[in-house]
């Protein structure tokens, strides 16, 4: 054979073969030839009239080419839907199911015959599809993700016999169904299944095939809190601090506009995130102060409940570009209103006016600010007012937590990037939305979503390197990379700057497998967050203990989480689990059940390989 006999190109094949086809032929040979051969023909007749042609047929397997990607991929659609039809016609022992792969790549061909790493890579991904269904190699998805209406799911980085770099693997979820949780399991060659207590694994199978038909609920998006009660007044008053302490309550919108309430939101938040940066007073963090939104409030009660001596409350009304704002700090011990100021400003002045009326607040508390504190006090990451409402409403898109949200907020902090190319919030902004890209969206490459939202996180702190959010976001993103003393570092320096983000320490030094030091520094973080406690806080902390055996203050602060939000997903999950060391088998069933009822299609295998601890050891353990 010549070089020049031979024919390279670049080609679309796909490759199918039947799954489990050795067992239908030992059950019934005959009735098994004759449906391939029935399938092989509705297969022929559909490629053709997808402009692709079979390019060999050997026994159950199937290799075609194609002209273009989108073309193959339609059609191995196609295919999958009229052999499900004709399926469903055939009694149960006949029926027969196709998997395919595709790839794009050269090829080689002579005397019509077709070879090269291109066909190779399609034949070996097609063993990861499941039955009725469809892998797709990396770069057949770069052609067509976002071309196609297709949902996709991907499933790591696969090493193919005589290719020397692991192929990237996508899979197509035709249905809510997308694949069955233990053929997923043993897709990946992982264990943990085998791990799973022989009483949650009953449930699990059984309550996975009965829920088989339900939606599919994306395993990270963030469940949504229901609605948190205000602490009763027989609650007993936490103990004040041996310092200024204060909370900040929700500015209510005065504005004719509702659709203004995150512009409320914001200021509140800029003034809580500026007195945070003081030392030497005391702040409550934004989850409890924002537990009284909308609610009528009892200052003294709202002080004795979070611990604080000051509370301040306020209003704001925009029309057009003038403002009005109204700001009262009040002494909850006493009720004495400390002061009570308005502020009639222009829109182009809201950065100075919040910078007003928090030097204020610390005058009225007699706390001075050094030169150095004062430059960090008024370091806030943007300073384009344009950019800063972007923000804003960034900020505000970005407590929905799922994939479409995090896309838009995305779009809305890059739009302030062009209004302020040097806004170090608005680069920490997006790389948190990578963060969440590892979590909501499987059909990203979660390392490239990593390393892009490192580089992003670095961009906001080389701006601005007290901006602790940035620090916050670069320890998470280096949790999920693996790299645990980074997380820890970073995450150090964003609670030096902010105590709000001591939940974030918290829950570094848990991935880090520092579980004492953990608790230490998350019981911290619920003294600044006493009403409404970050679930994160509250999940780690229960962690943590099961983590060092102290199942029952495990069990406490699961079920503290579950009475603020009873279908947190991984609150049900982590209780099961910790039932299960005990010996209480039958709560740990009960929970199981109500896993499956929030997530029918919870798959161990995929939150396996989202998991992250330092040592082996405990990743074994909490799963």
């Amino acid at each position: 054979m010549t070089t020049q006999e031979v024919k390279h190109k670049l080609a679309t094949i796909l490759s199918g073969d039947v799954k489990g086809y050795s067992r239908l032929l030992a059950k019934d040979q005959e009735g098994t030839i004759r449906t391939l051969n029935a399938h092989k023909g509705v297969m022929a007749n559909l490629i053709q009239q997808c402009q692709g042609k079979v390019i060999d047929a050997p026994g159950d397997n199937v290799h075609a080419e194609f002209p273009s990607v989108m073309d193959a991929v339609q059609c191995a659609v196609e295919i999958q839907k009229e052999l499900k039809n004709r399926n469903d016609e055939l009694p149960e022992p006949r029926r027969m199911e196709f998997r395919f792969g595709i790839n794009l790549g050269e090829v080689s061909e002579k005397e019509g015959k077709v070879f090269g790493d291109g066909l190779n890579v399609a034949a070996r991904i097609q063993l990861l599809a499941d039955a009725g269904g469809i892998c797709l190699s990396g770069t057949v998805y770069e052609q067509i993700k976002d071309k196609l209406e297709f949902r996709y799911e991907y499933i790591g980085k696969q090493t193919v016999k005589n290719i020397l770099e692991p192929v990237r693997v996508y899979q197509i979820l035709l249905d809510a169904q997308a694949a069955s949780l233990v053929s997923r399991w043993k897709r990946a060659g992982l264990n943990y299944w085998k791990r799973v207590h022989p009483a949650i694994k009953i449930i699990l199978a059984v309550a996975a095939l009965i829920n088989a038909a339900n939606i599919y609920w994306q395993l990270y998006t963030k469940p949504s809190p229901t609605s948190v009660e205000i602490t009763s007044k027989e609650r007993v008053a936490l103990q004040l601090p041996d310092k200024p302490s204060i909370a900040v309550l929700p500015f209510t919108n005065m504005s004719n506009d509702p659709t203004q309430e995150f512009f409320s939101d914001g200021l509140t938040e800029e003034i809580i995130n500026g007195l945070s940066k003081v030392p030497k007073i005391f702040v409550i963090a934004r989850n409890s102060s924002f537990a009284y939104k909308g609610k009528p409030i009892d200052i003294k009660q709202a002080g004795r409940e979070m611990g604080v001596q000051y509370v301040m409350e306020g209003s704001v009304r925009r029309e057009g570009n003038q403002l009005r704002i109204t700001a009262q700090l009040i002494d909850a011990t006493t009720g004495r209103h400390v002061f009570s100021e308005r502020y009639d400003r222009e829109l182009k002045d809201i950065f100075t006016t919040q910078d007003e009326i928090t030097i204020k607040v610390l005058t009225a508390l007699q706390v001075a600010l050094k030169e150095g504190e004062y430059a960090r006090f008024k370091s806030r990451g943007v300073s384009n007012v344009e950019a800063y409402f972007k923000l804003l409403e960034a900020w505000d898109v970005f407590q929905q937590v799922n994939k479409e949200s995090n896309a838009r907020v995305r779009r809305l902090a890059e739009e302030a990037l062009t209004l302020e190319p040097v806004s170090s919030k608005a680069y920490a902004i997006i790389g948190m939305t990578y963060f969440w890209d590892y979590w909501l969206d499987p059909s990203k490459p979660p390392d490239e979503s990593i390393d892009t939202g490192i580089r992003m996180a670095k961009k906001a702190i080389a701006f601005d390197r007290g901006n602790s959010y940035a620090h916050g976001v670069l320890g998470m993103l280096y949790v999920n990379k693996g790299e645990y003393d980074r997380a820890v570092q970073e995450s150090e320096i964003a609670a030096s700057l902010d105590p709000g983000a001591l939940t974030n320490l918290g829950s570094t030094l848990m991935h880090a497998c520092r579980f004492t030091e953990a608790i230490s520094v998350l019981q911290k973080a619920l003294r600044y967050n006493p009403v409404r406690p970050h679930s994160s806080c509250l999940m780690n902390l229960a962690n943590s203990y099961s983590q060092i055996e102290q199942y029952d203050q495990a069990v406490y602060y699961y079920k503290e989480l579950l009475q603020k939000q009873p279908d947190h997903f991984f609150a049900h999950l982590g209780l099961a689990n910790t039932y299960s060391k005990m010996g209480r088998m039958e709560d740990a069933r009960k929970e199981a059940a109500e896993v499956l009822r929030i997530n029918p299609k919870f798959s161990l295998e995929r939150f396996a390989t989202r998991v992250r601890f330092k040592n082996p050891m405990y990743k074994e353990r909490y799963l």
